[in-house]
């Protein structure tokens, strides 16, 4: 069992997917607990002195003109959960609702948001005792943080709500009863504390980043296998014509693409059957490096939020300050999110273009559809159909989320980022991507064996085996979306690029 400590400024994206998917368990830093001190000593010295402080001595949105006194503080926080759990439609998936429990405490504990250490603690017993909050996936505007969603997460801490525990559905009650871990009850600044943020849609958008640049890899292996189908020419992925246009995911995907063809007795040099291949050969550098490049900055931004205060208002204890602010506002993560879905749309967009040209006898010269016996069995034309089904509503759905923008709090909150539905479409797209990705593996894989797969480069084989593991060659017409649902299973476990990565060396 591995160990992440958390302070609110060092979590990384690697050690974020080892406590939502491989449940390493978490805990504090000294330094953070001195910090969470200092700023819950902070709440409670506006509380005691009658400082007017937004959402700790005041209501909240439109009501942030009320005084509140400090008999009335707790009843405060409890109606400011209970009021905001508003979602709807299923919950997401334990993964991310964990992420989610993750990044609020490591937000929290940074020491700017003045929850009590206890508080915290809570949160992490959660996620080490397996109590996963269900979470509505909508819902939420994404502008003063994710309100709805998030306090859905606290009613599990007080004993409300549902949740999973060890896996199994039940109430937030019976489930932090069973994990052992005692409810609690909220004080001054606690509820405004634990819902104003950008958890959700981080969380969300964090984990179809780590699948994506996993994804990115994968469709350069893909696409090697289609273009030793193809013969094609590598000629296109020569260092030189990148060194005169150096977009970093162009050079690299053009790397890759000579690592992984490296000893092909099938890849081509111009002139040897055709000058130039089609673009979805040629141009793989510069489409795939695109959505490289594009991955790579949405990197920098989730590395950035994950460790962020997006409270309101935020504590500075040091000065005895409580400044209220828009760090809550999504929008710095709505538009990135946005370029994800963008980004990880094209990988299947050129893919399904691939596809086309395996199938397509005019364009492959090999059997149509990829069968032998075209006429009694129809082989791969279902599988081209349903690629393109995929990546049109991939086209839907990669329309920016964060273009709207609906008023709301009484016009108080007058622009939304709609960021949580960016990081959900992205998802959706992932998705999408990942069986498209699956479709031209398969589709591959069959027309190379129309040639002579002794031929194959080393890391094209080794992916060759490994589909061929699960699915054998297409000799007479099956049941498809069972060979679909298998190689899928293998693109979203990362094996295939494990596998091609330990016999040829890291990909970029």
């Amino acid at each position: 069992m591995s160990f992440i400590k958390i302070d609110g400024c060092s979590l990384t994206l690697e050690d974020f997917i080892a406590v939502t998917r491989g449940k390493a368990m978490v805990s504090l830093t000294e330094e953070s607990v001195g910090a969470i001190n200092k700023a819950r000593e902070l709440v409670d010295y506006f509380v005691d002195n009658k400082k007017v402080v937004y959402g700790i001595t005041t209501g909240f949105g439109k009501f942030s003109d009320v005084s509140i006194s400090k008999d009335e503080t707790k009843d405060l926080q409890r109606n400011l959960i209970i009021s905001h759990a508003c979602g709807v439609g299923e919950p997401f998936a334990e993964d991310i609702a964990r992420g989610i429990v993750l990044l609020r405490a490591n937000a929290l504990a940074k020491g700017h948001s003045g929850a009590r250490l206890s508080t915290i603690q809570t949160l992490l017993d959660m996620l080490n005792k397996n109590v996963v909050p269900m979470i509505p996936e909508k819902g939420s505007l994404g502008a003063s943080g994710d309100l709805a969603p998030l306090s859905h997460m606290v009613l599990v801490m007080l004993g409300e709500g549902e949740a999973w525990y060890e896996g199994v559905a039940m109430t937030g009650k019976e489930a932090m009863d069973k994990a052992g871990i005692p409810t609690i009850e909220l004080t001054s600044k606690e509820g405004l504390a634990l819902i104003n943020g950008t958890q959700v849609m981080t969380s969300t958008g964090a984990h179809v980043l780590y699948d994506g640049l996993k994804l990115a890899k994968l469709a350069d292996i893909t696409a090697a296998l289609t273009v030793e189908a193809l013969n094609g020419i590598t000629d296109a992925y020569d260092p030189r014509l990148q060194a005169v246009r150096p977009h970093q995911g162009q050079i690299d995907t053009a790397s890759n693409m000579l690592q992984i063809l490296e000893g092909s007795g099938l890849t081509t040099r111009q002139g040897e059957i055709r000058v130039q291949d089609a673009y979805t050969l040629r141009c793989i550098p510069q489409i795939h490096g695109a959505s490289k490049d594009a991955l790579n900055f949405i990197e920098n931004k989730v590395a950035i939020e994950m460790n962020a205060v997006t409270d309101n208002p935020v504590l500075f204890p040091e000065q005895g300050d409580a400044i209220s602010g828009g760090n809550f506002h999504g929008q710095p993560m709505a538009l990135p999110f946005d370029f994800l879905a963008i980004a990880l749309a094209e990988l299947a967009n050129v893919s399904e273009r691939r596809i086309e040209r395996l199938v397509n006898p005019q364009l492959s010269g090999l059997h149509a559809f990829l069968t032998e016996k075209g006429g009694l069995n129809s082989g791969f034309m279902i599988m081209q159909y349903a690629a393109a089904a995929l990546v049109s509503e991939n086209k839907v759905l990669a329309h920016p989320a964060s273009v709207d923008s609906i008023p709301s709090s009484a016009n108080q909150e007058d622009h939304v980022s709609m960021g949580t539905i960016a990081a959900r479409k992205a998802r959706d797209i992932n998705f999408n991507v990942m069986n498209v990705i699956a479709i031209e593996l398969l589709a591959a894989c069959q027309a190379l064996e129309f040639g002579d797969t002794s031929k194959m480069a080393p890391a094209t084989r080794a992916a060759y085996d490994i589909v061929r593991s699960v699915v054998p060659k297409l000799e007479e017409d099956r049941v498809m979306y069972h060979d679909i649902n298998k190689v899928f299973e293998l693109v979203k476990s990362h094996v295939l690029v494990d596998k091609v990565e330990s016999t040829i060396g890291q990909l970029k």
